[in-house]
């Protein structure tokens, strides 16, 4: 079985997702062992909901080193869903391509500091975009950099609302996730 660490913030309905694709085996021949939040959050009600080890860590200059001594032994993929921290650069490295993102939007555009949630979805309106969408992507030093895994785009259509494009990009994200996963452990 290959281990997953999920790294959450908000309300965890990607982890849920997840934990519902492992559960299925929709995701194959894995097994989360670890979600860890950096602030105080429904997602850590959902691991605790399905006996999975749920630890918070508060935000701050130790969390790195924190989360590196509670990481399991031979942790296979690291996945950040909804997780708002920035991963530093040493992290990053000492993980190379066993940590992946899901990011609201058709990277590389509207990508970077500060672009998450609506912050993207109010930023892909503004610039008239035409389509919009959910990518998955190794992450890397450089923030929303790492290499694409899987992406997957709709019409952005006239009339569309903050409200309106944040839905569709969340069943893309649902979509898109489980697939990821499978593609980053090796799974065909």
């Amino acid at each position: 079985m290959k281990k997953i660490v999920v790294l959450v913030s908000g309300g965890g309905t990607n982890l849920q997702r997840i934990i519902d694709c492992v559960e299925s085996g929709e995701i194959a021949d894995a097994q989360i062992s670890l979600v860890v939040a950096d602030r105080d959050c429904y997602g850590l009600e959902r691991a605790k909901k399905h006996q999975i080890k749920a630890e918070k860590i508060p935000r701050g200059k130790n969390f790195y080193e924190e989360l590196k001594k509670i990481l399991p032994e031979n942790t296979d993929l690291i996945v950040l869903a909804g997780f708002l921290s920035i991963l530093p650069a040493e992290f990053c490295e000492t993980f190379p391509g066993k940590i992946i993102n899901i990011h609201p939007a058709l990277l590389p555009k509207f990508g970077g500091k500060g672009m998450w949630g609506n912050y993207v979805h109010e930023a892909v309106l503004k610039a008239g975009e035409k389509e919009s969408g959910a990518t998955v992507h190794y992450v890397t030093a450089g923030i929303d950099e790492g290499e694409i895994i899987l992406q997957k785009s709709f019409e952005v259509k006239e009339g569309e609302t903050l409200e309106t494009l944040a839905q569709k990009i969340h069943n893309i994200e649902f979509e898109i996730f489980p697939a990821a996963i499978n593609l980053a452990l090796g799974n065909k």
